[in-house]
């Protein structure tokens, strides 16, 4: 095969490069967790690739031959409808385990996207949960507790479960620091960046002094990268100062493909795998998996 530099066109270089990262990724075999990661992914600002990244990252996972829960605490449930998953009103969702005690296993659905990736839909019914727990006892544990009583019960705990939170910081969010051991941050790579990262940080600093000892912030993913623009790279390098061990080396860029496949009911792993989006996930889901087992996670 010829090297890139003997191809004619940058896009032809681009494909060529495309490719070979594709090819790395797909003899890469991933180490399982001694036990469930479980991240949450938040970040309050709308608009930085939130969900994307969670159904991405956890079909990417799987992809690689691991058991991944996606639970959707997002009452738009994107990330239900990313995964082909039905969360019309009358399916059992997450607001029957935070509201009504429902075990998390009876919730849980197998998405068809591909062999170990399941999910725990969200419903327009989670839209009223955060006023009826205000009143609940445990209110901000309810989640936690759901999903240890389902650790301890299964046969076949996931290896990683990520959870997706809604643009705020009501008490859906709360409930998912409080249940989570890491948090990833996704930052689009735009104006204003880390706008409002350092009061997330405050707030996480604050669950973990009060409620989650375990919470960090484990993992920082660049998302919307434009390589042709000084603008971001300008923001990777502020990002990368701000967090200097967190950010993964991976960075996603704008990608047509990773905003059409939810449309179809897919993660752009499945939809296109060849895509440069798909192909990114793929290497950031990699990093994750290899960098935590380095740090014994």
């Amino acid at each position: 095969m010829k090297h890139p530099d003997d191809l004619g066109t940058p896009l032809a270089r681009e494909l060529y490069e495309n490719a070979e990262r594709l090819a790395s990724a797909d003899t890469q075999r991933l180490p399982r967790p001694a036990k469930t990661r479980i991240f949450t992914i938040s970040n309050q600002k709308g608009g930085v690739g939130k969900t994307t990244t969670a159904v991405n990252i956890a079909a990417a996972l799987a992809s690689k031959g691991l058991s991944v829960l996606v639970i959707d605490l997002d009452p738009q449930g994107n990330a239900s409808t990313a995964l082909g998953i039905e969360h019309h009103a009358g399916v059992e969702s997450i607001y029957e385990v935070l509201i009504a005690d429902v075990p998390l296993e009876n919730v849980i659905k197998v998405s068809p996207e591909m062999p170990g990736l399941t999910c725990v839909p969200a419903t327009i019914n989670l839209t009223g949960a955060e006023l009826e727990l205000v009143s609940m006892v445990a209110r901000e544990q309810r989640l936690r507790t759901a999903i240890e009583t389902y650790l301890e019960t299964t046969m076949s705990p996931p290896d990683y479960i990520f959870i997706d939170c809604p643009p705020s910081l009501g008490l859906l969010t709360i409930n998912a620091w409080v249940a989570a051991r890491e948090v990833l941050v996704p930052i689009q790579c735009e104006y204003y960046a880390l706008e409002g990262v350092e009061q997330l940080e405050n707030y996480i600093n604050m669950i973990k002094k009060q409620l989650n000892r375990e919470l960090v912030i484990s993992t920082v993913l660049l998302t919307m990268f434009d390589s042709r623009t000084n603008l971001a790279m300008d923001v990777a390098n502020e990002v990368r100062n701000h967090f200097k061990t967190e950010v993964l080396n991976s960075v996603i860029p704008r990608s047509v493909r990773v905003s059409e496949a939810p449309s179809y009911g897919k993660t752009v792993i499945s939809y296109d795998r060849r895509s440069p989006g798909a192909i990114s996930y793929l290497e950031a889901a990699i990093e994750i998996a290899t960098r935590g087992a380095q740090l014994g996670r």
